[in-house]
């Protein structure tokens, strides 16, 4: 499981501020054995306890700015502290993550864990954590991973006690599963170590100056040898807490006082005197989240959005350049699809059909409202997931529909999503996400295709609602339509000039994507932005109103949800969940909080149940992007971790 570990550096002039640093760095090398999904650190370098934390490997951790940052500060400030009379040196400990509980994208899952005044890491698995948390309804709960109801017990009862051993060891009777953890306080000055297995180790020298800690004894034994302490400091010893053990360490001359963390045999607990600071620590978080991005005080889209900006009074570009959406009318569909209306009952329209909501309430109001004669049709370019062809079953099948599907060559199709994933897993750019989709833009090809076949000139397509609509992807690529319109059917001829310029540097700098799926984009660039489009689309005659198209189709035809959301958008479309959790992670925002934003806009929603929702609808789908990474052939723990340890944009 994960490597947690540690330093506590005393005022001792051998100890150089480039030696601290280089056993610092070499901990983490050495611990990375134990997790590379996540790091983190805590820096209590007497005037601040300082954490910093990021998905993603090691190695990006460390060279992330904002880590050369805080070392080069604590380090300043331990050599400070040992040439002047501060009370302490430095004291640092570490994390390395392998994901147990809670996503690593969100950055309260990772360690170090802070709550109440308290920083802590953590090995292991606490299994009751739910049960402890329904025990205690009003603390305050911020992350899903199991280390903060550890903090959380340890704090409340040493507040409650004021007596360290007292407080561990109630905590650790009320706690089922492993635990070792590393905890540093805001007002103490001392470093709690406590495991009830036994996977923790100490290292320290003879004239007591250095302590580390580490998840295993190899750990430290390559510190002592690659680092040289021994020369630096002297004689050091390696030995282990001990499982069921706890120490608190003195920052002050690390003097260690030893007690049982589990007192199994009700033995007489030993005195520990706790070492009150001189005043209480303020502990700084410079973790980036989404969580803190200024976002829209009328809708909810964050300042990572692209092209956004923000009135005196907080309003975004979006909602002030906002026209309210107007629709044609049913009158005016009725009149238009008159023509085409057949007299014998025969078929006179092409529905085209993913069975997603949208489409399965089309398809219902053809049949059922304009009392026409469809044709459903899909196209099958290999994501189109079993749930969207069960709902397609049941339209279908109690419709008395005729469904044509159209079939790629999925294994080809899945092959070319496999090489743009991976080519952007080498240079992650957010506005080439879109190219993993390129496959099914065929469906208007195919489209018009089926018109001649049949011979039914009226095909009607049930996307292109505006509140669906999705300008990010082209406002990714540097692009903003000079008026909202559908975002790619409705792009201005410059502005489909300049996408392709896009692509095409985007393609240069990143060679891979010369691969044998290039003409397959190409034919979907050109069905998309060069053939004619002379389809009708329903929502542009019809208002959208998210609660009457799904409640008609999961009370008409028990329209079947997806059992890893709370979204009913796009969960027939298996990489939904794949590009979400890219733009969730790398930009702070999913395409839900675009559609919701959007529904606040036309009244749809308030602003307050917008957020609600958005919260709701945020957790990703792990279950359907592992799934996904299966069909289109990719390592999908390799991706999370690129993915993860991107380059933001907030």
């Amino acid at each position: 499981m994960c490597g947690i570990f540690g330093v506590v550096f005393g005022k001792d002039p051998s100890i150089s501020p480039a030696f601290a640093g280089s056993v610092i760095d070499k901990l983490y090398r050495f611990s990375l054995t134990r997790g590379s999904e996540a790091a983190g650190l805590t820096s209590r370098n007497g005037e601040t306890i300082d954490v910093l934390k990021q998905a993603g490997s090691v190695d990006a951790f460390l060279a992330s700015p904002k880590y050369a940052e805080l070392r080069t500060r604590a380090l300043e400030l331990y050599h400070r502290n040992r040439e002047s009379n501060a009370p302490t040196g430095l004291a640092w400990t570490g994390h390395t993550r392998l994901v147990t509980n809670g996503f690593q994208s969100n950055a309260d899952n990772n360690q170090p864990v802070v709550a109440r005044g308290t920083v802590a890491v953590h090995n292991g698995i606490i299994v009751n954590d739910a049960q402890l948390w329904a025990q205690h309804k009003d603390w305050l709960r911020r992350s899903e991973v199991d280390t903060e109801i550890l903090v959380n017990l340890v704090r409340h009862h040493w507040d409650s006690t004021g007596d360290m051993v007292k407080a561990v060891q109630q905590t650790f009777s009320e706690i089922y599963g492993s635990v070792s953890t590393g905890m540093l306080f805001d007002e103490l000055d001392d470093l709690l170590l406590a495991t009830n297995t036994g996977s923790l180790f100490i290292v320290t020298n003879e004239r007591r100056t250095f302590l580390a800690f580490a998840s295993e004894r190899f750990i430290l034994q390559s510190l002592v040898e690659e680092a040289g302490l021994a020369g630096t400091l002297g004689r050091v010893e390696i030995r282990p807490v001990g499982a069921g053990r706890a120490m608190l360490v003195s920052l002050r001359d690390l003097s260690i006082q030893e007690f049982a963390c589990v007192n199994r045999d009700n033995a007489p607990n030993p005195r520990v005197e706790a070492h009150k600071s001189t005043r209480d620590l303020p502990i700084i978080d410079h973790t980036k989240t989404a969580a803190n991005l200024k976002r829209c005080t009328k809708c909810i889209l964050p300042e990572s959005y692209p092209f956004m900006r923000f009135d005196a009074n907080g309003v975004c570009t979006y909602c002030r350049r906002w026209k309210k959406i107007s629709v044609k009318g049913e009158d005016a569909l009725r009149a238009l699809v008159e023509p085409y209306r057949s007299k014998d009952g025969s078929p006179d329209v092409i529905v085209a059909f993913s069975g997603g909501r949208d489409s399965a309430y089309g398809l219902h109001y053809v049949k059922r409202v304009l009392k026409m004669n469809p044709v459903a049709f899909t196209y099958d370019w290999g994501m189109v997931t079993d749930l969207a062809r069960r709902n397609q079953a049941r339209l279908c099948g109690k419709l008395g529909v005729e469904h044509i599907v159209r079939s790629a060559d999925i294994q080809q199709k899945r092959r070319f999503v496999r090489k743009n994933v991976e080519a952007w897993l080498k240079k992650p750019e957010l506005g080439m996400v879109t190219l993993f989709t390129a496959g099914d833009k065929q469906f208007y090809h195919y489209a018009r295709q089926l018109r001649k076949e049949t011979g039914i000139k009226l095909v009607i397509f049930c996307t292109g609602n505006m509140i669906e609509d999705t300008p990010y992807k082209t406002g990714l690529c540097g692009i903003m339509e000079d008026d909202h319109g559908m975002t790619l059917t409705g792009l201005s001829f410059r502005n489909e000039m300049a996408l392709l310029w896009y692509y095409f540097k985007n393609y240069v700098k990143n060679p891979s994507y010369f691969n044998e799926s290039i003409w397959d984009t190409l034919w979907a660039y050109y069905a998309t932005f060069v053939e004619k489009d002379d389809f009708l689309y329903l929502f542009h005659y019809l208002p959208w109103h998210e609660d009457e198209i799904v409640g008609t189709i999961r009370r008409e035809y028990d329209w079947e949800v997806a059992t890893d959301t709370k979204t009913t958008w796009r969960i027939g479309d298996g990489t939904a969940p794949f590009y979400n959790y890219i733009y969730q992670t790398i930009a702070g925002w999913t395409e839900d909080e675009v559609m919701l934003s959007n529904m606040i806009r036309e009244q749809h929603l308030t602003r307050e149940q917008a957020l609600a929702r958005a919260a709701e609808l945020a957790p990703p789908r792990f279950p359907s992007i592992r799934e996904y990474s299966q069909l289109v052939g990719f390592n999908c723990e390799e991706a999370l971790t690129i993915i993860n340890g991107a380059p933001k944009l907030y």
